[in-house]
């Protein structure tokens, strides 16, 4: 097959993944109005994942302490990505245990999980969930491949099926991403946002 044939069936694969949302719209919906309830309660979001879902993760959390579509108040949200916590419970214990031992440390029966794994089967993630229930967080998963053995465990899911590779889940779950944080500043700050001047917009809002 030509380059430039996988190159097209590449771009449509992406499209079709992302597509995936229209059916996932009430998902949205619930994460976002989650987010700003949260928020309004004097919460925050603790976010965890591996690879490229640490990367969205971590975007999702950048979007929230800094700024995403207008400005409004600093929102708080944590990334679990230290490297001296990581290294140091995966030295002193496991690595399945780095992200469990983070929501040990910041959770609050206010807060909110987030974990992205998109097999739904990373050791590390589960243990998470199994920390944050404990300590009576509410949980949103982002997953793909059937659910794994994540599947039905967040009280908020969205699974991305029908590719193998992480690639394009992670494209989806970034547009899910994008498309929640939307809602929840709609919520919460409609009457306030506008567009950021352009001497002082930051580098994530470009």
């Amino acid at each position: 097959m030509p380059l430039s044939t996988k190159i097209v069936k590449a771009i449509d694969d992406s499209v079709n993944a992302v597509a995936q949302l229209r059916e996932h719209t009430q998902f949205i919906e619930d994460v976002a109005v989650l987010l700003a309830d949260t928020f309004k309660n004097g919460g925050k979001i603790i976010l965890a994942g591996n690879g490229g879902s640490l990367c969205d993760a971590a975007h999702f959390a950048e979007e929230l302490t800094g700024y995403f579509r207008g400005p409004r108040q600093a929102l708080p949200a944590i990334v679990l990505s230290e490297p001296g916590h990581l290294t140091c419970t995966a030295n002193d214990s496991s690595f399945d245990e780095v992200f469990a031992r983070g929501v040990e440390a910041f959770g609050k029966p206010n807060d909110l999980f987030i974990g992205l794994t998109t097999s739904g089967n990373s050791p590390n993630i589960i243990r998470a969930f199994e920390e944050a229930k404990k300590r009576g967080l509410k949980t949103v998963a982002f997953l793909g491949k059937g659910g794994g053995k994540l599947k039905g465990v967040a009280d908020l899911e969205l699974i991305i099926n029908g590719f193998k590779t992480s690639d394009r889940i992670q494209e989806s779950h970034m547009a899910a991403i994008h498309i929640i944080l939307e809602g929840m500043e709609e919520l919460m700050f409609s009457k306030e946002l506008k567009v950021v001047p352009e001497k002082v917009r930051m580098g994530c809002v470009s």
